[in-house]
């Protein structure tokens, strides 16, 4: 397939003002200015001048874990029975066909990293998906893509109803610190099994096991936390297991923007198109993520969906935007630079020969209420058509 005619937004170089783009099968195949267009008896589209841009990518959601209109028959986000449960799998509860996937692909929302919740100190693995499909073993774009941590209010909340530990931050902290403790021991033991064979190896252990590739850093941990003195603890259990870490949500960030920056913090920031519905959220500001880039951190927006429905996406850059983020910095943000920091950024993200063809086309101006794509791409194929 062809587009033709189409103002060709990169996001990794400069914009090709009148270009077009050629797909083959699930990939980008070629893209330039218009007088380079080959001939060709495929498939045809004509943009009109219309504005091309790489499918929007939202770096922490929650999607087809809270399933939309359901109560807990549809609630697989939270396993509040442990709060250390780093073995679970997101993609063993992501159902594809919560009906909030299509509202993604309607506005142009073609990958999210999806998975459990903040009720549990370490919640279990993330996974980055598209948003079209039916079976989610044919979704996955990397699973998983980062093992999910919690601090701050959410696990004294849960487990303070339990009568269990944590209640306190210390606790919450003491958690991780135990598991990653243990996880560290039984990598030891493995080591010296595999270097001495009259050694045995340690009997299984799905948690730690599942903690590995975080302490080697191959797989990132994400660390939710709104309030700076959770930032900062985040960044001492990073600092001492030599972490590959990602800060979600960073709300209190603007107030240290500056601090934070000195420690090489990167931050999926949001939500920021909501309420400020429980104390951590005081500080909350739509200027956040503006603030966060301008420092010089490598800044996403995100929805946290369903805190903020996942169609929203674009019209959160747009309010970054309003309240003094540069415009080509929030259309990274929702692109090229959420797809950099979970690893996926040589599939996703921006439009490059190689990469997956999810595109979306635009009349107008993405990132204002009244847009919607004229066109949905996912994989080469059109999902969605306005």
């Amino acid at each position: 397939m062809i587009l033709k005619q189409v103002r060709i937004h990169t996001m990794e170089g400069p914009v090709i003002e009148n270009g077009w783009l050629c797909t083959k099968g699930t990939v980008i195949a070629g893209f330039g200015p218009m007088d380079e267009c080959p001939s060709t008896n495929e498939e045809t589209i004509d943009g009109g001048g219309a504005d091309l841009y790489p499918g929007f990518v939202d770096a922490h959601t929650h999607l087809g874990m809270w399933e939309d209109g359901l109560g807990f028959e549809g609630d697989d986000g939270n396993e509040d029975t442990d709060p250390v449960t780093p073995h679970l799998r997101g993609i063993d509860a992501i159902n594809p066909m919560d009906h909030c996937f299509a509202e993604a692909v309607e506005a142009g929302v073609t990958t999210v990293v999806t998975g459990p919740g903040s009720a549990n100190a370490i919640g279990g693995q993330l996974a980055a998906v598209k948003t079209h499909g039916m079976c989610i073993d044919d979704m996955i774009v990397k699973a998983p893509v980062a093992m999910k941590f919690a601090l701050g209010e959410n696990p004294k909340t849960v487990y303070h109803g339990k009568s269990q530990a944590p209640v306190t931050r210390m606790a919450t902290a003491a958690l991780i610190r135990e598991q990653l403790s243990k996880a560290r021991r039984y990598q030891k033991q493995q080591e010296e099994a595999t270097a001495d064979e009259e050694l045995d190896e340690p009997e299984y252990d799905a948690k730690c096991e599942a903690l590995l590739p975080v302490l080697t850093g191959e797989l990132p941990a994400h660390f939710h936390a709104h309030r700076c003195d959770d930032i900062f603890t985040a960044i001492r259990l990073a600092k001492e297991f030599h972490l590959n870490y990602t800060i979600v949500h960073g709300t209190q960030g603007h107030l240290a923007a500056k601090r934070l920056k000195a420690e090489g913090m990167q931050v999926l920031a949001g939500p920021i198109l909501c309420d400020r519905s429980k104390p951590e959220l005081r500080d909350l500001t739509p200027a956040n993520p503006g603030i966060l880039a301008g420092a010089g951190m490598e800044t996403a927006i995100i929805t946290d969906h369903p805190v903020i429905p996942i169609q929203y996406l674009p019209l959160c850059a747009g309010l970054a935007v309003r309240e003094g983020m540069d415009r080509e910095a929030a259309l990274r943000a929702i692109t090229i630079v959420p797809a950099r920091i979970c690893g996926i950024g040589d599939r996703v993200g921006s439009i490059a020969v190689g990469k997956d063809a999810d595109l979306v086309l635009f009349d107008g101006d993405p990132l204002t209420l009244a847009a919607k794509p004229r066109l949905v791409m996912v994989n080469g194929k059109v999902v969605a058509k306005a």
